[in-house]
């Protein structure tokens, strides 16, 4: 019982995971770790494997300080159980690592595991996958925010400024829908509540675009949003973009530019049917992405905003980050 109390306070340490545990990492704001805790250790029991360690994200740490600690301890496998933001720090401190990262619901989209093929839903199919699954290699997407002079080439090194994604990132109003969804609203409604919030910004004004795919710079223009996505499935089985996969070793660009409500809606139907481009929708495919900005706009990754920036680069790290997934989500 005084181990529980610990660990629902955030004190247990690298020092007492012990090597080859699976470790979860809970948001405990998404679930109720005492109520998962129970569930987790009967699917371990079912299949076989020592009973998870589990371990909570704060307000001030969602995620990398925890995975870090499991990986210094020698931790086999870390889950992440809670929503996308959850998902992006355990992946972030896995990439490089070849420690795989198990796909626990929690949040609101679950994109990745929806993108790979992972169990969603419930959370005891998806444990099993989790815990005795097939490894998968894909690619991850890093975002420099207002890139410094050697921050221009290759695949940035840690620092405050450069962001891990898994699923898209994205600058202007994408960014502006993630930041005024309330919380509470995105559990009780999940995604209407980025509908109900993206209606608000749909006559914000446009901003100068230049963007650059892999050295060639594209005509300048003016544009809403830009999203840079390394996988192509939102909820629902909408496709943003719909040529993306996680492992083709590009990542996929699309810019936004309507100029009116109805050209809004002309790019919703466009993407909902899964219809080439049009009218203020343009798809381009690279593995090294800069886009510039006027004015700053609002840039998020996998659903997390982040702040704003002018200047934006978009790189793709290809087979870094390994993903437990079952049998449907090995390559055909």
């Amino acid at each position: 019982m005084e181990e529980r109390e610990r660990e629902s306070a955030g004190e247990i340490s690298a020092g007492e995971i012990s090597a080859g545990e699976i470790v979860v990492v809970v948001n405990p704001t998404k679930v109720d770790p005492d109520e998962v805790r129970d569930v987790l250790a009967e699917v371990a029991r079912e299949v076989g494997v020592p009973e998870p360690r589990l371990v909570q994200t704060t307000e001030d740490d969602p995620g990398f300080g925890q995975t870090r600690d499991a990986l210094a301890a020698g931790a086999r496998v870390v889950c992440a159980l809670g929503g996308d933001g959850t998902v992006r720090a355990v992946a972030q401190e896995l990439v490089g690592t070849g420690v795989p990262i198990g796909l626990l619901p929690g949040g609101t989209g679950n994109l990745l595991a929806r993108n790979v093929g992972g169990r969603v839903d419930p959370l005891e199919d998806a444990a099993r996958v989790a815990f005795t699954g097939h490894d998968r290699r894909i690619d991850v997407g890093w975002l420099v925010v207002d890139p410094r002079p050697d921050q221009l080439e290759g695949v940035p090194e840690a620092a405050p400024n450069v962001h891990c994604f898994t699923v898209m990132a994205g600058v202007g109003f994408d960014a502006q829908m993630m930041a005024d969804a309330p919380e509470g609203v995105k559990g009780k409604v999940g995604w209407a509540a980025y509908v109900a919030s993206g209606g608000k910004h749909l006559t914000d004004p446009p901003f100068a675009l230049d963007l650059t795919v892999d050295g060639a710079d594209a005509p300048g223009r003016k544009a809403r949003t830009v999203v840079v996505g390394n996988c192509g499935e939102l909820t629902g089985g909408m496709r943003l973009l719909p040529d993306a996969l996680f492992d083709d070793g590009q990542l996929d660009v699309a810019t936004v530019s309507p100029e009116s409500l109805t050209q809004w809606v002309g790019v919703a139907a466009r993407v909902l049917a899964n219809r080439a481009d049009g009218p203020a929708l343009e798809r381009v495919t690279g593995r090294d992405v800069t886009v510039r900005v006027d004015p700053p706009q609002l840039c998020e990754v996998d659903g997390d905003v982040l702040t704003e920036a002018s200047t934006l680069r978009f790189v793709l790290q290809p087979d870094a980050l390994v993903v437990r997934v079952d049998e449907d989500g090995l390559p055909g």
